[in-house]
């Protein structure tokens, strides 16, 4: 056992004694706690926001990645006709891949959704459709979500009234589920199929 240690092997912590014994002494960083006790009603609320999060925290982050990366491949663009084409090719690609999974969502997901795409790419979801798609289809778009009480053109608010979800996108991102949430959307990415030129 001895001759496996080696000075590599070693890492230097502080010690407490305590009641004839010697334990390792470690600095944590600080963190903020707040006690509350939540009724059962809000408990379950909460819980459905969580899951709702963990559902579909991976389209968002693939929404950003294929925003920047169209946005990235629109600017090497010079011809109108060249931009429309590439945009129908996306949007074809992103209906073969994201609308069967998007169709399963409950309503409260998609609500959800949107508030996280908005975080992820910094700009809510009507103004994505309209510069995408055009005027008309982002109203068609913000007509259907004002029916499921959904306004695509309200923004995320980590200090207001979404604090309570960027607490928990926070805490995912920290933990080891968010390197899984990264796997998964890169899982998304592979299924998207290549761009088809005419």
């Amino acid at each position: 056992m001895f001759a496996q240690l080696s000075g590599n092997d070693t890492i230097r912590l502080g010690a407490i004694e305590e009641k004839g014994g010697i334990y390792p002494l470690i600095f944590l960083d600080e963190v903020e706690t707040r006690t509350t006790y939540l009724s059962e009603e809000d408990r379950v609320r909460r819980n459905r926001l969580r899951r709702d999060i963990y559902i579909t925290y991976p389209y968002a982050i693939a929404a950003a990645a294929i925003l920047k990366d169209v946005n990235q491949n629109l600017e090497r663009m010079d011809s109108r006709k060249d931009r429309k084409r590439y945009l129908k090719q996306i949007d074809h690609k992103l209906d073969v891949t994201f609308k069967d999974p998007l169709k399963n969502l409950s309503v409260d997901q998609g609500h959800v959704l949107i508030k996280l795409i908005n975080r992820q790419t910094g700009q809510n979801c009507y103004s994505i459709i309209r510069e995408l798609k055009n005027g008309f289809s982002a109203m068609i778009w913000q007509s259907v979500g004002l029916v499921f009480n959904n306004n695509l053109r309200r923004e995320y608010d980590p200090t207001g009234n979404d604090s309570e979800m960027e607490a928990m996108v926070q805490v995912l991102e920290a933990s080891s589920n968010y390197r899984y949430q990264l796997y998964m959307q890169q899982e998304i990415m592979k299924k998207i199929p290549p761009t088809v030129s005419k």
